[in-house]
């Protein structure tokens, strides 16, 4: 069941990236470091700092030495870190796919404002 629907998340995800009109790939993997500076020091309220800590912490659980569960238990060990790591990939490409949309949102504001 909880591989099921990490597949169905990443096969929404892979929708939303090939979708005509919104963020390619690139520009949403370019886009990360961006929305977490604005989400730290306040000025993007569309990824609250719950959140992101999740998500640190799920680039920490994909790094660290220490697993759940054990990698040598081949299927079930790597298995956990994949589903980590869709989740991870999906919420990451998600949260800043949303994040270059207001990007473009705030820019076309002050362009109207200027114009």
């Amino acid at each position: 069941m909880a591989k099921a629907a990490r597949a169905a998340a990443a096969w929404r995800t892979y929708r939303e990236v090939t979708r005509p009109g919104s963020p390619k790939l690139m520009t949403r993997v370019r886009a990360i470091p961006r929305m977490v500076g604005a989400v730290l020091r306040g000025q993007y309220a569309g990824l609250g700092k719950g959140k992101l800590t999740l998500l640190g912490l799920g680039v920490v659980y994909l790094i660290s030495p220490i697993d759940v569960v054990p990698d040598f238990l081949m299927l079930i060990g790597v298995a956990d870190d994949f589903g980590v790591f869709l989740w991870l990939m999906g919420s990451l490409l998600g949260e800043s796919g949303r994040y270059v949309q207001h990007e473009r949102t705030v820019i076309e504001g002050r362009l109207e404002e200027a114009g």
